[in-house]
């Protein structure tokens, strides 16, 4: 076990910042009467999700620090809420390093920032630049971090940015054992793409271990401005000394709250396979450019790019006005972010590498959040996987991977949903996300068939007719012989489909005969499916009607 002092860290913190008292910043309403920040007493006019936002924020609102605590494993007080993983890197800077004192080690090339804030702050900067196959010399980065004077913090980006490599061997523990006077501050912005563990677990182990983490990428939230840092409490209690006052807006955590439910996470880990996917496809195909060199290997959401004919490359570029990261004065190399499979196709094209005519996959995406329940459905009518639901009813859940399986789509759904009182608004608020998400994937329904017709099964019979005219409408004849198919009340089969109709725009009729429950409800969902199969079907880009739009 790595010894550390009992005072650490206020041993390596500025005197400044560890003698002085923070700002007192309250934010956040209580059951008192406020008349001490001199707030206006009254709400912003009309103004859907304005409630509060007359009180200042929270310093670090209790429930957005706990969720983000939870999405990445560690307790809350080792998190620091601010304005992007930058705003981490900012407070450190200020809150350890003396001006024209203390030093900060970085290893070139890297994220830029760690450069900007060290020199705004007055702190010297100690390079150990990465190999030529921008793997890192750690025995380099170990002797020459020992041997520095005044050494704060060493900054290791993992992967790295720009050039998408990881660390692959145990640098990060050595420094930690090496330097215990020294924050070893990991940079995991990409985390998400690495298919790697994080280090933030091993802040028990190590003090002076500390984490940056990102809501900007994986999570699409670059524009809302949210990330953590993550460092043992003493560490972080120091930091939030430092950290402005009320950083953390209140439509900020609202929309962070929201990106994050628990339904969204099977949307993001859909998102995360495509992506990842996509990056494999735009390394293997961007090495046929004639524009580029070299490809490197990525593990995050971007690829460094050798280029050659370079002033060609950026005229046509600009051309298509497709933007990449111009490095080509500091290492010679550009970077290109990888986008969705059409945006990457165009990107492709720029490269002067031809694309087959194909046309892009039909995705839809609904996130449904209310009192009663919080729904993530996400459908691809060109892919036939993944299909999982997880609804919190066993038998709906298996009714909808049917429907998938049987319609030929994709179907990623998750639901929240207030079955403590019954299964009603669950059943009926996935079926209404469900059509919604399924007409946002039809779009103009060019090409697509429109129309289907069918479904026994075992005793049973369904006869399905399905029109995506645009116009919703739902007949359904049935009599079911019990109330229940295991959890899941029978009265709701034609309700699903009268939600699934409303939503998605479309004309279903439903009839049905048998003797089992199970049987009928299940014969309906695989009906439906079976009928909507040729209507999503695509050929060609004619829309089937004589009025030319459905």
């Amino acid at each position: 076990m790595t010894e550390f002092s009992p005072k650490f860290p206020m041993s390596i913190a500025r005197k400044a910042i560890a003698d002085f008292t923070a700002y007192s910043a309250r934010g956040g309403a209580t059951g008192a009467l406020h008349l001490d920040a001199n707030e206006s007493p009254y709400a912003p006019p009309p103004v859907k999700g304005a409630a509060g936002y007359n009180r200042y924020p929270e310093q670090q609102p209790p429930a957005l620090r706990a969720r983000l605590a939870d999405l990445y494993g560690v307790p809350a007080d080792q998190v620091m809420v601010g304005r992007g993983a930058d705003e981490g890197i900012e407070v450190l800077l200020r809150t350890f390093c003396e001006d024209g004192i203390d030093n900060i080690l970085i290893c070139s090339p890297t994220f830029g920032y760690y450069k900007t804030c060290a020199q705004i702050q007055g702190a010297g900067i100690i390079d150990v630049p990465l190999r030529a196959d921008y793997t890192w010399d750690s025995a380099a980065v170990l002797e020459t971090a020992k041997a520095a004077k005044n050494l704060k913090a060493v900054f290791l980006c993992t992967p790295n940015n720009p050039t998408g490599g990881i660390i692959e061997d145990d640098l990060v523990e050595q420094l930690c054992k090496a330097l215990p006077d020294t924050l070893i501050c990991v940079d995991e912005a990409y985390q998400e793409f690495s298919g790697r563990p994080s280090y933030a677990p091993k802040i028990a182990q190590y003090r002076n271990l500390v984490i940056m983490r990102t809501l900007s990428k994986a999570y699409a939230l670059a524009g809302v401005r949210g990330g953590v840092a993550i460092a043992d409490p003493a560490v972080i209690n120091l930091m939030l000394k430092v950290l402005p006052p009320y950083p953390i807006a209140r439509p900020v955590e609202e929309a962070i709250l929201n990106a994050l439910a628990p339904a969204a996470m099977a949307t993001h880990a859909a998102r995360l396979d495509e992506w990842l996917a996509e990056r494999e496809r735009m390394f293997i195909q961007l090495q046929n450019s004639p524009y580029i060199a070299k490809v490197w290997p990525s593990k995050a959401n971007f690829l460094l790019i050798d280029v050659i004919n370079d002033d060609a490359l950026m005229a046509e570029l600009n051309r298509r006005q497709v933007k990449i990261r111009d490095y080509r004065s500091t290492t010679g190399h550009i970077r290109i972010s990888i986008g969705s499979p059409a945006e990457n196709t165009i990107a492709l094209e720029a490269f002067g590498v031809a694309q087959p005519a194909a046309p892009q996959d039909r995705i839809g995406e609904m996130h449904r959040k209310t009192k009663e329940t919080d729904i993530s459905v996400r459908v691809n009518l060109d892919k036939a996987a993944p299909i999982k639901a997880d609804t919190g009813i066993g038998f709906y859940d298996h009714m909808l991977e049917a429907f998938a399986k049987h319609s030929g789509i994709s179907l990623v759904m998750a639901c929240k949903g207030d079955l403590e009182i019954d299964a009603h608004h669950t059943i009926e608020d996935c079926a209404l996300a469900l059509g919604t998400a399924l007409k946002e994937a039809l779009g103009d329904k060019a090409g697509a068939g429109r129309f289907g017709f069918v479904m026994p099964m075992d005793e049973t019979q369904a006869r399905v007719a399905v029109d995506l005219s645009g116009r919703p409408a739902m007949t359904f004849k049935g009599v079911f012989p019990t109330d229940h198919a295991g959890t899941f009340p029978a009265e709701m089969c034609p309700h699903v489909f009268e939600s699934l109709s409303q939503t998605m725009g479309a004309a279903i009729q439903i009839d049905v005969e048998g003797e089992n429950t199970h049987h009928m409800i299940e014969a309906v969902f695989k009906g439906v499916a079976r009928a909507l199969k040729p209507a999503f079907a695509r050929e060609g880009d004619d829309i089937a009607s004589t009025k030319g739009v459905i």
